[in-house]
């Protein structure tokens, strides 16, 4: 049981958002090749697949090179997810999130993501028992609210209630959740952004750290929700347009990152490559994380259709992504340092 209140501190100052079927370990082991410093989430994982999901790798496994790295657990059950969070720092993990801010119709069926927003006891309660299961952070993402919540009064009420069971790091996607009449696209999208309800939270909340999360596209932007917030998460830019990640430990850690170039960060990805495809994975399934990293250079076109019409195939292997990467002019893509300034 952990009885220590001062926890390991992690530099969360930029995070890539949990993103179901898209932060696999593949995607984060890539990340890697962009930036040393970005605080990287697994998909959400629910306590039931850990607990009963076998092998238990499937769920969990992860390489050394993806930290500093968080997993992010879906469930409501008190002693399930602090027997989860327990699991997880034996793994390696460096922090547990509790996701309180998925919409969709499966997991409000299991009393699972933004649907606990109307529950601040429960999720209280398992922030408790997971802190006190583990000595890593444990830390809650969510919405601003959930239909018809108020989104002053009821925010402050979630917030305060889930800080008073210790939780001091609330990560906030600035748009309400509507559970009723909006599909989980629908809510990525349609419910307004509200920066500044999540700039007054901090404002009004100073001890807590609060992040903010929901339609930021580039470093600027980052830097200007930084003025009013602890951190930032970015979750669909950085994935469909992984080269954003090439400017974050520049522009926002004032360390240079790994990546000269596009090219650089691909081929410094080859060697995983290699290695998964002898542990007997698809190209296609290493390959699709890539698809966006030659956005908007001449021959990243014919580098994606490559890609597409070749890396599913059966015995596809480095010669497709060689051959991939050879349509790609290099040096004609502007270099990480640009993004920076």
């Amino acid at each position: 049981m952990n009885t220590d209140t001062t926890l390991p501190t992690l530099d969360r100052t930029f995070s890539v958002a949990p993103m179901m079927e898209w932060t696999t370990r593949d995607y984060r082991a890539f990340a890697r090749t962009l930036s040393r410093r970005a605080l990287l989430y697994t998909e959400m994982v629910t306590s039931g697949a850990i607990l009963h999901g076998s092998p238990r790798e499937r769920f969990l496994g992860h390489d050394p090179v993806e930290h500093p790295l968080a997993l992010q657990l879906g469930g409501s059950d008190a002693g399930e997810l602090a027997e989860c969070a327990a699991i997880a720092e034996a793994w390696g993990y460096d922090e547990v999130n509790l996701n309180v801010g998925c919409p969709s119709d499966r997991v409000q069926n299991n009393l699972i993501g933004a649907c606990l927003m109307g529950h601040p006891d429960k999720v209280a309660a398992a922030v408790k028992a997971m802190r006190e299961a583990v000595s890593i952070p444990v830390t809650v993402k969510c919405r601003i609210g959930i239909d018809d919540q108020d989104e002053d009064a009821d925010l402050a009420h979630f917030i305060d209630v889930v800080a008073d069971a210790g939780c001091d790091t609330f990560i906030v996607h600035a748009r309400k959740a509507w559970l009723q009449g909006l599909s989980p696209k629908e809510n990525r999208d349609i419910p307004p952004l509200n920066y500044p309800r999540v700039h007054r939270l901090k404002a009004e909340r100073p001890a807590l750290h609060i992040g903010i999360n929901g339609g930021i596209k580039t470093l600027d932007e980052c830097r200007e929700q930084l003025a009013h917030v602890d951190s930032v998460m970015v979750g669909r830019e950085a994935y469909q347009n992984p080269w954003l990640l090439a400017g974050v430990d520049a522009a926002l850690y004032g360390e240079p990152g790994p990546a000269a170039s596009r090219h650089a960060a691909a081929r410094a990805f080859r060697p995983y490559i290699a290695r998964r495809l002898a542990e007997g994975a698809r190209l296609n399934h290493l390959t699709r994380h890539l698809l966006g990293l030659f956005q908007g250079c001449p021959g990243g076109r014919k580098f994606r259709r490559h890609l597409s019409e070749h890396a599913h195939r059966d015995g596809a292997g480095l010669a497709v992504f060689d051959d991939a990467l050879g349509l790609v002019l290099e040096g004609t893509a502007a270099p990480a340092t640009a993004l920076a300034t």
